[in-house]
């Protein structure tokens, strides 16, 4: 049977427990029709790029799907007419992904990242290494001098 990634995503009024049970029931849909979740990632509430629907974000989740194509096509049957799911995307694949997606790797990276504590940089402090400079902002500079290689002014009459 063919293999399919289908996510979708849920508005972000929705609590989790309403996207678990949208979940389940999307599932329901695909086992009814002879297809098989083979995995299932909640990926969270995450921000969207743009506005959809007056929503700034959406509750992610991604299904693993092996079945035929008139499970899909019931599947987002049922997404379009749910006034939850904001959007979806069905992508035929040649085979699943083993291990978690690149979506759940990114946000364990990220709570890894969060895990080590400050960051070092961002604010330049006294900027070592840069040497002083000569004068500062323009106003400590003085008035500015013509360049050697410009024109002298015309004189103007009085």
């Amino acid at each position: 049977m063919p293999l399919y990634e289908h996510v979708f995503l849920a508005r972000q009024d929705a609590s989790a427990q309403q996207v678990e049970e949208l979940t389940t029931q999307f599932t329901g849909v695909i086992e009814g029709l002879g297809g098989k979740v083979t995995k299932t990632e909640a990926w969270g509430l995450r921000s969207l790029t743009y506005r959809m629907n007056k929503n700034r974000k959406a509750h992610f989740v991604m299904l693993n799907i092996d079945g035929p194509a008139a499970v899909v096509a019931e599947l987002e049957r049922q997404q379009r007419i749910n006034e939850d799911i904001i959007r979806y995307l069905t992508v035929r694949v040649e085979e699943h992904e083993e291990g978690p997606s690149a979506m759940m790797r990114k946000a364990d990276r990220d709570r890894e990242r969060d895990d080590r504590g400050p960051r070092e940089g961002g604010f330049r402090g006294d900027r070592e290494g840069r040497g002083d400079r000569e004068g500062g902002f323009r106003g400590d500079r003085g008035p500015r001098r013509p360049r050697e290689d410009a024109e002298p002014a015309a004189a103007t009459e009085e």
